[in-house]
């Protein structure tokens, strides 16, 4: 039995089960191949039969789906919910224990869907990192750019890093998150082009990545109320910028 499980509401977003589940490694359910079983009774069912869920879906039918199942957030499957656009991956139950954030990120890594966290372990965390860096550093060698960056803030500040796709398989990147717990949001090319706002444009990265800087738009695209606190700051090949979460305040 698969640790990970798809299961989708309409046949519409079966090519997006598809991709995912292949992706995942996942077991993909079509409830509406046994028209004459209960959608939300079959669920129900296989719902302890995995201990990571994507829900592809909305919310409202993922919470009635839901209702009477969770019982503990240490023991619960962690399920994300997404919409067949794959424009938000939304960790519903079990965010931070049972792992649904992490996956919120990889579904969102493999679809470009947004990932919408909103557990307080990581919400209290005001730092985004944007990262570029040459191919094959180490995560040595970024982590030394990242603590030169930072100054006196701690890593445990930092809510996720972010990076262009296509360094979306940097192995030196991936380890560096993995060591320190961070999740990487991956952006997408086109879109950092047109954020296209940097400090110090990159006649380099402009002509071997067709952007013109990568970890100053990373960082303001994945927090986009945020305020750039730390420049691009380069060294050894890796570059490093970090923006501040600034919550908007509401009017009196």
């Amino acid at each position: 039995m698969s640790e990970t499980a798809i299961w989708l509401v309409r046949e519409d977003a079966l090519p997006l089960g598809q991709r995912l589940a292949e992706a995942l490694g996942a077991m993909l359910y079509r409830p509406w191949l046994t028209p004459d079983d209960s959608p939300r009774e079959q669920f129900r069912r296989a719902f302890h039969q995995h201990r990571r869920w994507v829900a592809v879906m909305a919310s409202g039918i993922a919470v009635r789906y839901l209702d009477g199942l969770p019982a503990s957030k240490y023991t619960d499957p962690a399920l994300v919910v997404l919409d067949e656009a794959a424009r938000f991956a939304i960790p519903l139950l079990s965010g931070h224990e049972g792992g649904a954030n992490a996956l919120a990120y990889e579904v969102a890594r493999l679809t470009g869907a947004i990932p919408a966290v909103t557990t307080a372990t990581e919400a209290l965390k005001p730092l985004t990192l944007g990262i570029g860096c040459r191919r094959g550093k180490s995560a040595d060698e970024i982590e030394r750019a990242v603590l030169a960056a930072l100054g006196n803030r701690p890593l445990a500040e930092v809510r996720e890093v972010a990076t262009i796709d296509i360094k979306a398989d940097e192995a030196g990147l991936l380890e560096f998150c993995a060591r320190h717990g961070l999740p990487l949001r991956v952006i997408a090319q086109p879109d950092v082009a047109a954020r296209g706002w940097v400090g110090e444009p990159s006649d380099w990265v402009q002509q071997n990545v067709g952007v013109s800087g990568v970890c100053e738009p990373c960082a303001l695209i994945a927090s986009p109320r945020g305020q750039l606190i730390v420049p691009k700051t380069a060294l050894d090949g890796v570059t490093v910028a970090a923006v501040e979460d600034r919550p908007t305040k509401l009017p009196a």
